[in-house]
C-alpha cells in the first residue's frame, strides 16, 4: 500500500472517540496460553508499541516469546550526525531488549537479521529463509500488519502471512495515516487484547530513549515517535487483526 506518512496524522482522541463507540471482539483467549509465540518486528521498537501488553499476558500465561528483529533501525535518524548508523544499530538493539524486561517478557529466543533498515522488500527471500528456521507449524506468529504503509513492516507482514499457520497483525503507521472508519483497513479482522499494566508498558516505551527524545540539538536529531505519535500505544487495549 503506497500512503506517504507525514504530517500529524490522526490524533488519538478521534480515535479513542469512535473506538470506544463501538464494540469488539476479544482476542481468543487460547491463543495466548501455552502456545509458543513468534513475534516479528521490522524495526525495534515496534513489538512493544504494537503489542507489548499482548506479548506480556502471553508470558504471564506460560507461552514461550521467540522476538524476531529484521533490521536493526538504523535509518530511522538518516539526515543526523548525532549518532552514526552502527551506534543508532547498538543502542536501539539495547532499546528493545530494556523495553521488554519492563514488561516481564523475556523471550527465550532473540534473533536480530541485520536487514538493511527501509529496504527489506530488496531482502525479501533472505528473510523467508531466516524465519522459516524459526517458525513452528503450531507456533501463534505475530507480525506487522500487512497494509501498515511502511515498506519494511508489509514486507515481514507479507512474509509471515506466507509461513504462519496462526497469523496475528498489529498496525503501527495506520494509526497515523488512516482516518476513523477508514474503508482501507480490514476492521471486521479487529480483535482487542487488554494491556495486563499499562504502567510498564508506558516504562517500556520510555526505554527507547533514541526514538522518543531527540538525539541531538538539530531539526535532523527530533523525535520519530513525538507525543503524539505515542498516545496511539498508550491506550488500556491493543489490537490486531485475526
Amino acid at each position: 500500500m503506497s500512503i506517504a506518512i507525514e504530517g500529524t496524522g490522526t490524533d488519538e482522541l478521534s480515535w479513542d472517540r469512535w473506538l470506544g463507540a463501538r464494540v469488539w471482539s476479544p482476542l481468543d483467549a487460547q491463543l495466548l496460553q501455552g502456545r509458543r509465540m513468534v513475534v516479528l518486528a521490522a524495526h525495534p521498537d515496534d513489538e512493544v508499541l504494537g503489542v507489548g501488553g499482548l506479548l506480556a499476558a502471553a508470558r504471564a500465561a506460560g507461552s514461550e516469546v521467540v522476538a524476531v528483529w529484521a533490521t536493526d533501525g538504523e535509518a530511522s535518524h538518516p539526515e543526523s550526525g548525532a549518532i552514526s548508523p552502527a551506534g543508532l544499530a547498538a543502542l536501539r538493539r539495547e532499546e528493545s531488549q530494556r523495553a521488554l524486561a519492563e514488561l516481564g517478557v523475556e523471550p527465550v529466543e532473540s534473533i536480530a537479521l541485520g536487514l538493511p533498515d527501509g529496504g527489506v522488500c530488496d531482502h525479501a527471500d533472505r528473510l523467508r529463509a531466516a524465519i522459516e528456521t524459526v517458525v513452528r507449524d503450531d507456533d501463534v506468529v505475530v507480525a506487522p500488519w500487512r497494509g501498515d504503509a511502511h515498506p519494511d513492516h508489509e514486507t515481514v507482514g507479507r512474509v509471515a502471512a506466507e509461513l504462519a499457520g496462526t497469523l496475528l497483525e498489529y498496525p503501527i503507521w495506520m494509526w497515523h495515516w488512516a482516518e476513523v472508519g477508514d474503508p482501507r483497513v480490514p476492521w471486521s479482522r479487529l480483535r482487542t487484547v487488554t494491556v495486563p499494566d499499562p504502567a510498564a508498558k508506558a516504562r517500556a516505551i520510555d526505554a527507547f530513549d533514541t526514538q522518543v527524545r531527540p538525539i541531538g540539538p538539530k531539526p535532523a536529531d527530533a523525535a520519530v515517535l513525538p507525543p503524539h505519535v505515542v498516545a496511539h500505544f498508550q491506550r488500556p487495549f491493543e489490537v490486531v487483526f485475526a
